[in-house]
């Protein structure tokens, strides 16, 4: 665990109490640790918890909160905590004795991070939910779809993983201002608002009066011709974004069709233009297609599957994924000039908890710093 006292790490030093849950609040944790922060995640005996890069970082420590002893460790660990984190519906916290109201009196300075899907107010706020139900309510998942076909599910990385980059913002400008206040707060996240917040574009086309409900019919949704993917004659994909009209140029020619120069943004000609461009992309594999745009400026690219991806000489020359123990996962990000981020070692499991509180306790960096 060397790795997580680099004095060049930006979060060096800076105590994170996480209560154990999944998705979105892990994530946010996973991306602090990443800066070195000391990650200490409490669960609850015997939970059988996932390991390696998901949770990447952690000292594991097993409490029971409703033993008194545990939960007075687990109050020692609050109140030396800088950040904690835990995504339980509104109140179990409360109830659990471990609300932020309680634990800012002992501990101004701490920042605690809520992540729940709906929020912690509103008609929806104690009902259960997933990815899909929070986009389904904000329009992102109604948005994904061509037209006349059924909505997609958008997988879940953007109520999930869009609300963990969302939560571990809120977590660094509390920690930001504290650094002038000398105080705390509470940062209340839901994954309703990071839908919302990703969709900022589409509401400033709505705004604009450039978007329609009609699912295929716009612009990104798949309704543009030139904002879409198209099937090779291998039964493969490349994506085409030429937006810009120069590269919607560079497009059309390259593609050999120079008789769709015109006109781009005339919708009434989309459907037919997709017909046209849709036949010409069956006439060669992908990987002929990628080598006739590799130098043309057009923004075509090959859609990759996942496991693809590790081979793509772009993403192999950034060293964007790492092997971790044989398995391939997302590098650390974004990249620093001046510090480091890296990808922590996988979790250890901590028994004698007084040790990991000692830790804490014992770091030269003060408690009025970040």
């Amino acid at each position: 665990m060397q790795e997580h006292f680099m004095s060049s790490q930006p979060l060096r030093g800076t105590r994170v109490l996480e209560f154990a849950g999944l998705g979105a609040a892990p994530f946010a944790c996973s991306l602090l640790a990443d800066a070195g922060a000391d990650v200490i995640r409490v669960e609850r005996p015997g939970a059988n918890t996932s390991s390696g890069y998901s949770l990447r970082g952690r000292t594991i420590v097993s409490l029971d909160l409703k033993d008194e002893r545990d939960a007075g460790t687990a109050a020692d660990l609050a109140r030396a905590a800088d950040v904690l984190v835990e995504g339980f519906r509104p109140g179990v916290m409360e109830r659990l004795g471990f609300g932020p109201e309680l634990l800012l009196a002992e501990n101004p300075r701490l920042v605690y991070g809520r992540m729940t899907g709906w929020g912690q107010d509103g008609p929806r706020a104690n009902q259960p939910g997933h990815d899909l139900n929070y986009l389904a309510i904000t329009g992102v998942a109604r948005s994904i779809a061509r037209e006349g076909e059924d909505p997609v599910p958008p997988l879940n990385v953007i109520g999930d993983y869009g609300g963990g980059l969302l939560l571990a913002y809120g977590l660094m400008t509390a920690l930001l201002e504290r650094s002038s206040s000398g105080r705390g707060q509470v940062v209340d996240t839901a994954m309703v608002d990071a839908g919302l917040l990703l969709m900022s574009g589409l509401w400033q086309r709505v705004a604009d009066g450039k978007w329609t409900d009609i699912p295929g019919t716009n612009d990104m949704d798949s309704g543009a011709p030139f904002y879409n993917s198209y099937r090779t004659s291998d039964d493969q994909f490349m994506a085409v974004a030429c937006v810009e009209p120069q590269f919607y140029r560079n497009f059309v020619n390259t593609l050999g069709e120079p008789d769709l120069l015109d006109a781009q943004w005339d919708r009434s000609t989309w459907r037919e233009r997709k017909r046209v461009i849709a036949k010409t992309f069956r006439q060669h594999t992908r990987q002929e297609w990628a080598e006739i745009f590799a130098d043309a400026e057009a923004c075509v690219t090959p859609l990759n599957a996942v496991n693809e991806v590790r081979h793509d000489p772009h993403i192999v020359a950034r060293q964007s994924l790492i092997d971790l123990n044989g398995d391939t996962f997302p590098a650390a990000a974004p990249r620093l000039s001046r510090s480091s981020l890296s990808i922590a070692a996988s979790p250890r499991y901590e028994a004698d908890i007084r040790q990991a509180l000692e830790r804490w306790q014992s770091y030269t960096q003060p408690k009025e710093a970040l």
